[in-house]
């Protein structure tokens, strides 16, 4: 696990876990991982589902639940929120001795308020006060709907984890709306972190999918580089806009940057490198977050180098072939952002319905 540990101490990225299950906390993994260079945690409904269906780790605990009346959507929270508090209290020390810059944990507001401002904003404020622990980050995902929730919350002194990043634009209004909830933030901003979570694998897998379509010896060469390139010019955005002296103002008064978080950084495509999405993006202020196979992956095999603002020409150029070959980059992230919202939707669906039967069966 040394990368891990280098990976930060030496590079200035945090490596979280992209993952969450009863028997991480109650087993010692969770700890264990945490020792090895695991600075952060996040969760999604999919996770929940694997591991809530996955599982008889929650029986116990969901056998009371189910003797009540009371709906399932809070036999849900109650399960979820178990797992949360516990995975706080792991990662506690880390946000201790990093005087509030990681050791964070995520939950997710519920995907059905994707489109539905005002009622992420409810949802945002009753999980930080319910949860009521500084290291918790609240998920929002950063659809239009979301993006002025995720600025009011910010407002509020509210640490946000905005998700389902796709495209380049979005993620400009994601970082104005951090730095303007900052401005109309009246506490002590230094206790207040977010971070701005761009999905990676899923954009190759879209592009590669069109440009095998176009099937141009010009369009084939650009196949596995469009979610690394944007990825480079993001974080190129990213230093843009931190700084000057709008950003100056805010730092004086405590402000940290809201750092990029690279999701969905397990290889789908087989034939390219498993830590592709983890070596191709390694710089200062930033966070990867990485799924079980691709901890190990790296800990074993990864290469330790910074290289998230190398090779910037090249990105602008497969960018720019991009275009040139007809793949619409907007409509890219359109889709992706559907599918991403549609996903959790769908675990959180079925995971409920799961719940539902079962609880039925408990009480017959």
């Amino acid at each position: 696990m040394d990368r891990l540990i280098k990976l930060h101490d030496d590079f200035g990225q945090s490596p979280w876990l992209d993952n969450l299950k009863r028997g991480y906390i109650t087993s010692g993994e969770l700890a264990r991982l945490r020792d090895g260079g695991i600075r952060g945690l996040t969760s999604n409904p999919t996770i929940f589902q694997k591991a809530i269906q996955g599982s008889p780790d929650y029986d116990t605990q969901f056998r009371v639940l189910a003797a009540d009346s009371h709906p399932i959507i809070d036999d849900y929270w109650a399960l979820v929120l178990q797992d949360i508090g516990g995975a706080l209290d792991v990662f506690a020390p880390v946000y201790k001795s990093s005087k509030g810059r990681d050791g964070f944990v995520s939950v997710e507001v519920a995907p059905d308020l994707a489109h539905d401002t005002a009622g992420t904003e409810t949802a945002a404020r009753h999980l930080w006060d319910t949860i009521g622990k500084p290291n918790l980050m609240v998920k929002i995902p950063a659809t239009a709907a979301g993006v002025p929730a995720i600025a009011e919350m910010i407002g509020e002194g509210r640490n946000i984890n905005v998700t389902l990043i796709f495209s380049l634009e979005r993620y400009g209004e994601v970082m104005e709306a951090y730095i303007s909830g900052l401005e109309r933030c009246k506490g002590d901003l230094s206790k207040l972190a977010s971070v701005a979570s761009f999905f990676i694998s899923r954009v190759d897998s879209e592009v590669d999918h069109r440009l095998d379509a176009i099937g141009t010896p010009e369009a084939l060469a650009l196949r596995g580089k469009a979610a690394v390139a944007q990825g480079k010019l993001a974080y190129e955005s990213f230093r843009a806009t931190f700084s000057g002296p709008r950003w100056d103002a805010l730092v004086k008064r405590g402000a940290h940057v809201q750092r990029p978080l690279w999701a969905s950084t397990s290889t789908k495509n087989p034939a390219y490198p498993d830590t592709l999405y983890v070596d191709q993006l390694i710089g200062s202020d930033t966070v990867n977050t990485l799924p079980d196979q691709t901890i190990t992956a790296f800990a074993d095999h990864g290469t330790l180098a910074r290289t998230i603002d190398a090779g910037l020409d090249e990105a602008h150029a497969v960018w720019s072939g991009l275009a040139k070959v007809g793949v619409d980059m907007a409509d890219v992230s359109h889709k992706l952002e559907s599918e991403g919202v549609s996903s959790f939707q769908k675990s959180f669906d079925e995971l409920l319905g799961a719940l539902e039967a079962k609880a039925v069966e408990l009480r017959a």
